[in-house]
């Protein structure tokens, strides 16, 4: 992990003296993790692919203002996100299609099914949905992303206690969900 924070910090600098190639290395090994991200928060392939351009097209001009006081990837993903949130904001409707998507019942799932590792995946990803942007948000960096509590402060920017807390919250409501789904802690 540090010899590829330090990697990514030295194409920074190269990126910020204008060097292409160092801006497509990396591009190629953040572009995944970055498209993965905004497409969990935006719910729109479309606008995660919009969002990977404007992530790193701010990469290429900002790369001069990056202070390395967190990792590369850290500051991606602070980036991602607030395109991510603006790019919602521009969309307004987005939220009443979530809740209209959540209020359907889905009729689809029995337990005998729910028991094998695909469908307790897929009910596991269903009750993500039905957390908190908040919750989820901090599910996605801590479990997804790897992020730890401080990173995932720095990029949501909130105080450590407040990802904590959030972090308890949503285990908790995710467990409540999952056992409501038929899904008991055990994994298959």
């Amino acid at each position: 992990m540090s010899a590829t924070a330090a990697t990514d910090e030295v194409l920074i600098a190269r990126i910020a003296q204008g060097d292409r190639l160092a801006m497509q290395v990396l591009y190629g090994r953040h572009q995944v993790r970055v498209f993965r991200f905004g497409l969990r928060l935006v719910r729109d392939e479309q606008i995660a692919e919009d969002l990977i351009s404007e992530v790193f097209l701010d990469v290429w001009r900002q790369a001069g203002k990056f202070e390395g006081r967190s990792a590369v990837s850290t500051w991606l993903l602070a980036i991602t996100r607030f395109k991510a949130l603006s790019a919602l904001r521009r969309r307004k409707d987005a939220e009443l299609e979530d809740e209209a998507a959540n209020a359907i019942e889905d009729t689809s799932d029995n337990p005998e099914v729910a028991v094998t590792k695909k469908n307790t995946g897929d009910a596991l990803r269903k009750c993500l949905t039905a957390l908190s942007a908040e919750h989820r948000e901090i599910i996605d960096l801590v479990y997804y992303h790897e992020k730890s509590v401080e990173e995932v402060a720095e990029i949501v920017g909130i105080p450590e206690n407040t990802v904590k807390t959030r972090l308890f919250y949503a285990r908790k409501k995710l467990a409540e969900l999952l056992k409501a789904a038929g899904v008991e802690r055990g994994w298959p």
